[in-house]
């Protein structure tokens, strides 16, 4: 097939492009602007566009497909030219679904843990040898892609995002995939500019356990009220299974999680990432990993990138980087580093820089998400707020929200480097919380502190 990308330069989009030119599928793409690595990894399959900008004579009667990206708009040109020659144009999930309609979809759900129980799911069944289609939102340790599709393949994991689908498809991603077997990791508001109101976002949940093919499954954390009460309401006819955080323990920073073989060492760690992989443990034993097989796997698991992820030690000190942004994930994070270091000084590091955590009625939800923290330091940048056209924040009402009289604010990213960089590490974790890089933030400077 010829398949042309609206906006290929983008995390997903880009993905999805190579596994599609590895396929064997002829592909083209647009964009305005393409960053790295998206740049580099398309450059080097041949498919990054010669200049970026839209080009409306790329779009002809010869392409079997468009797959149009969220970072393009309602009017862009080249969409406006695939409408008015009545080509198929899909949305990213949309195509998935296409893909994968004759296969088993196993779709993992949730506010937050989506990635990384996806990535656990990936690694056990790659080091089993056991061969799927996927796709995931993070690069992970052994795969060259966040998206693998064949032809051949009788499961896709799908990573279930509830965020919208097109510029011209306003559903939540998830809503599209129709699983034959699911899992709802949690249920944390997030995402206000699209679900103003929280009872909006959890009617989006609903209709995912409702999506689920009749006679189908869902795995569900039943230590979340949020998540129990949409399962247990929901009419659907599926297997309902929950899931609850294993035993373990931490021993010298290091945690061990109960098996029917004794305790072992694993390299996660933290009370939320234990349940994710309960929850991965289920889905890897629908998909015929035995228990045992599972541990085994388990057991060499690092992480998703960006998620508690190591980026320097030393003998008394040790960095963090971390995904979490919003309130939920913030405070799991915190808490987990914090249990998973006791004796050591943790200073937490949170970025506000999505669009929710820089609304002003959003904030309040930060409240006690960084008490588990020694020194608890949050920057966000007056500039970003400008960019997203949002109304300005102020300093006191950072602090109203998060309610710690203790708590350090930075607005400029040379003071909030300066802070770091002179800050004397010994006996301590550093934990640096954002979905950006507080406004250009070297990290491989940060390494050499600790």
């Amino acid at each position: 097939m010829h398949i042309h990308f609206i906006a290929i330069g983008g995390s997903a989009m880009h993905n999805l492009a190579l596994a599609l030119h590895h396929k064997g599928d002829t592909i083209t793409g647009s964009d305005d602007e393409i960053f790295e690595p998206s740049k580099s990894r398309l450059q080097i399959a041949g498919l990054l566009p010669e200049s970026f900008g839209w080009f409306p004579e790329k779009i002809t009667f010869d392409l079997d497909a468009v797959i149009l990206g969220m970072h393009a708009k309602a009017d862009n040109p080249e969409l406006l030219k695939a409408q008015e020659l009545g080509l198929k144009i899909y949305s990213y999930p949309e195509y998935l679904y296409e893909h994968s309609k004759n296969k088993t979809r196993v779709v993992i759900g949730g506010s937050h843990g989506k990635t990384t129980i996806t990535a656990m799911i990936l690694h056990v069944l790659n080091y089993h040898n056991v061969s799927v289609d996927y796709m995931v939102g993070a690069q992970l340790e052994g795969f060259d892609t966040m998206v693998h599709l064949t032809n051949e393949n009788d499961f896709i994991v799908l990573e279930g995002d509830e965020y919208l689908s097109s510029p011209i498809d306003r559903r939540p991603k998830f809503h599209l995939y129709k699983p034959n077997i699911a899992l709802l990791s949690g249920i944390a508001w997030d995402h206000i500019n699209v679900f103003p109101k929280f009872e909006n976002y959890i009617e989006q949940f609903k209709i995912f356990i409702d999506s689920i093919v009749k006679g189908g499954s869902i795995n569900y954390n039943e230590e979340d009220p949020e998540v129990v009460k949409v399962v247990e309401a929901s009419e659907n006819t599926i297997r309902k299974i929950g899931y609850q955080t294993p035993e373990y323990s931490i021993e010298n920073g290091v945690t061990y999680l109960k098996t029917p073989e004794g305790p072992m060492p694993i390299e996660i760690f933290g009370k939320h990432n234990l349940n994710n992989l309960a929850g991965a443990k289920w889905i890897c034993q629908h998909l015929g990993v035995d228990e045992d097989d599972f541990y085994e796997a388990i057991a060499t698991f690092k992480g998703a990138s960006k998620r508690l992820e190591k980026i320097a030690e030393s003998n008394s000190a040790i960095a963090y980087k971390d995904f979490a942004h919003s309130p939920s994930k913030v405070e799991a994070t915190t808490i987990a580093v914090k249990a998973q270091y006791p004796e050591r000084t943790l200073v937490a590091c949170l970025e506000l820089h999505t669009y929710s955590s820089l609304t002003p009625e959003f904030l309040k939800e930060y409240q006690g998400a960084l008490d588990a923290a020694d020194i608890a330091v949050v920057f966000y940048s007056p500039h970003a707020v400008e960019i997203k056209k949002l109304q300005p924040i102020t300093l006191q009402q950072i602090a109203d929200a998060f309610k710690r009289e203790d708590l350090i604010i930075f607005t400029d990213p040379q003071e909030f480097k300066s802070y770091l960089l002179n800050r004397y590490f010994k006996n301590s974790t550093l934990l640096l919380m954002s979905s950006g890089n507080y406004g250009g933030l070297d990290f491989e400077e940060v390494k050499n502190i600790i």
